[in-house]
C-alpha cells in the first residue's frame, strides 16, 4: 500500500446537504424546517421543553449537598515524592515547595493546594511546604526525619456585628 493510494472507506464520507437551492432539490424553500412555528425560526434551543408540563429534571427530587467553598486539592503520596527523589527529579537538600513539585513534573497542577496523603514509604529526610496533609501521611513524614510545613489558607474575615459606634441607637 502507497500513500498515494489511501482512500477512506466507503460510505464513511458524507456530502453535506445543502439547502434552499429551489424546490425540486427537496430542501428548499423552507428548507426542511417545515411551515411557521418556533422551531422554524433561527436560534431557537428547546432543550428540555415539555409543552408546559413540569419537565422531568425539575420533577426529580434532589440529593446531596455541594459545598461551594470546597478547595480541589491535588494529592500527593509519600511513595511518589521518594520515587522523585530517587530519579533525582527533587533536591532533597533544598526546601521543596508545590511550585518546586509542578516544575519538576512530581505533580501536573496544584489546583488550590497539595495534600500529601499516604501510600508508600518515604526514607529521605526532607523540608516540604505544602497545604495539607492526612495525620497518617504527616506521623509516617515526620518520622522520617522530614520537615512539614503549611501554607496557611485565606479564609473570610469575621463580621463585626456589634453596634455601629458612630450612629445611635434607636431606643
Amino acid at each position: 500500500m502507497k500513500l498515494n493510494e489511501l482512500q477512506p472507506n466507503d460510505g464513511s464520507i458524507f456530502e453535506r446537504t445543502r439547502v434552499g437551492r429551489g424546490i425540486g432539490s427537496g430542501k428548499g424553500k423552507t428548507c426542511g424546517h417545515g411551515q411557521k412555528g418556533q422551531k422554524s425560526r433561527s436560534g431557537v434551543a428547546i432543550k428540555g421543553f415539555e409543552g408546559g408540563q413540569m419537565p422531568l429534571y425539575r420533577r426529580m427530587p434532589k440529593r446531596g449537598f455541594v459545598n461551594i467553598f470546597a478547595k480541589n486539592l491535588t494529592t500527593l503520596s509519600l511513595g511518589r515524592l521518594q520515587q522523585a527523589i530517587d530519579k533525582k527529579m527533587i533536591d532533597p537538600k533544598k526546601p521543596v515547595d508545590e511550585d518546586m513539585l509542578v516544575a519538576a513534573r512530581v505533580i501536573r497542577r496544584k489546583k488550590d493546594g497539595v495534600r500529601l496523603i499516604g501510600g508508600g514509604a518515604l526514607k529521605t529526610k526532607l523540608d516540604l511546604t505544602i497545604t495539607g496533609s492526612s495525620k497518617q501521611a504527616q506521623a509516617d513524614f515526620e518520622k522520617s526525619g522530614g520537615k512539614l510545613t503549611f501554607i496557611e489558607q485565606r479564609v473570610m474575615p469575621e463580621r463585626n456585628f456589634e453596634k455601629r459606634k458612630d450612629k445611635p441607637a434607636k431606643e
